[in-house]
């Protein structure tokens, strides 16, 4: 019997976020590259709620991102028990259905292939698991990361859930921390995103220097916290977990090298393109997607060096938020973490924008180091000398989502 064969000039491996704005990107701007999008669950985008500022996308990029758009925001807020702050930068949501269903609207059919899983990856095409396989010229690879090998730092952790409640939650903005809850194994803080007037999105998050992710405890957590609020849930209409790398240093050439094919494309965390610090990946799956089409050379090779090329560079651009990573797991405490937080959102809020966009300027991380420090200056330096707190190797087997 002989199995099929798929044929496409660029093969995007998984319909998460990073490959499906590649290949929504593609469609929308380089009609004449043939993309075909393969996701190993029949829906693409999994369980996931991606949030972003305003200001994190490029004008340029916002009529790509703006149909995938579920709920928007004029601001935010954000609460220590020290003070609150209500931020005015607007702020949005991209829910899984939403990606998937605009995902499916701008392919045609013949370009999306799902509940079909990946055995092997290799320049020029890829061996599907039951046995069929995938020619093209360029190969994506964006399926997650299964750990990050040569890199260390630690973790953020999440479990979230929809909350359908009985009377109005009282919420007119997102709540992007509440680190008033009580901390437990390193920074612990809720966000809240209120989809409608009830209905919640409320999930329980922290950094930790261990991957182990207690579901029954985070969802005892969200309930715990929605009974604190008032909020009488009548039933959860969705949930989803995370497991995602925060990274403080490594050998990026050598993390890169340790795929089976290192001159095989790759694409977001797969590619540590994510924000060192917070695991933030939306702005920078975009910049990267919309980059690909403007490219003229889309051949595997060319490809493939052109993503290790743009990769690298983010890496490099991302010195200053390893550093603070290392502070943060290196020098203060776990019990300690949230003062780390709770100073930076006292900052300007243009500052807080740059940040987050991955664009800060000198005197930017000249005023995030400066004033009191929230961790003693002996243990900050004791960390990034290495000789902190021990980080994690961020090397582990398995999907880290």
């Amino acid at each position: 019997m002989v199995m099929a064969t798929f044929s496409s000039d660029m093969a995007i491996l998984g319909g998460g976020l990073a490959g499906s704005l590649i290949a929504l990107a593609m469609t929308r701007h380089r009609p004449d590259v043939r993309v075909l999008l393969v996701e190993r669950e029949t829906r693409i985008g999994g369980d996931h709620v991606w949030s972003f500022f305003e200001t994190d996308i490029a004008p340029a990029h916002r009529a790509m991102v703006e149909p995938l758009i579920a709920r928007r925001w004029s601001g935010y807020d954000v609460h220590f028990p020290g003070f609150s702050r209500m931020l005015t930068t607007p702020y949005a949501s991209v829910t899984s259905q939403r990606l998937d269903m605009m995902v499916r609207a701008a392919l045609p059919a013949s370009a999306l292939l799902t509940g079909t899983d990946v055995a092997e990856v290799r320049p020029g095409g890829a061996v599907l698991a039951d046995g069929r396989s995938i020619r093209a010229e360029a190969v994506i690879d964006a399926r997650g990361a299964r750990g990050l090998p040569h890199l260390t730092g630690g973790w953020q952790k999440f479990l979230g859930q929809m909350l359908r409640l009985s009377a109005p939650h009282g919420l007119e903005r997102p709540v992007v921390m509440d680190a008033r809850v009580a901390q437990h194994d390193g920074y612990r803080f809720v966000y809240c995103l209120p989809f409608s007037e009830r209905e919640i999105f409320v999930e329980d998050t922290y950094y930790s220097s261990d991957h182990a992710l207690d579901k029954a405890a985070l969802r005892q957590r969200v309930g715990d916290y929605a009974a604190l609020m008032g909020w009488h849930v009548d039933s959860v209409t969705y949930e989803e977990t995370g497991v995602l790398p925060v990274i403080a240093g490594g050998d990026f050439e050598k993390f890169w090298n340790s795929a089976p094919h290192p001159g095989v494309a790759r694409a977001g965390t797969r590619a540590a393109l994510v924000n060192p610090m917070t695991s933030y990946s939306f702005p920078d799956a975009v910049r990267f997607a919309m980059h690909l089409t403007t490219l003229d050379n889309l051949s595997g090779v060319g490809l493939g060096r052109t993503s290790h090329a743009w990769a690298a560079d983010h890496w490099r651009g991302g010195r200053f938020y390893r550093m603070l990573t290392r502070m943060l797991f290196g020098a203060a405490r776990p019990e300690e973490r949230r003062t780390v937080m709770e100073r930076f959102y006292t900052l300007p809020e243009g500052l807080i924008e740059r940040f987050y966009a991955g664009s800060p300027g000198l005197g930017d991380m000249a005023r995030v180091l400066s004033g009191k420090p929230p961790v003693p200056v002996g243990a900050a330096l004791a960390s990034l000398a290495g000789r902190g707190y021990p980080l994690a190797d961020l090397g582990l087997k398995g999907d880290l989502t």
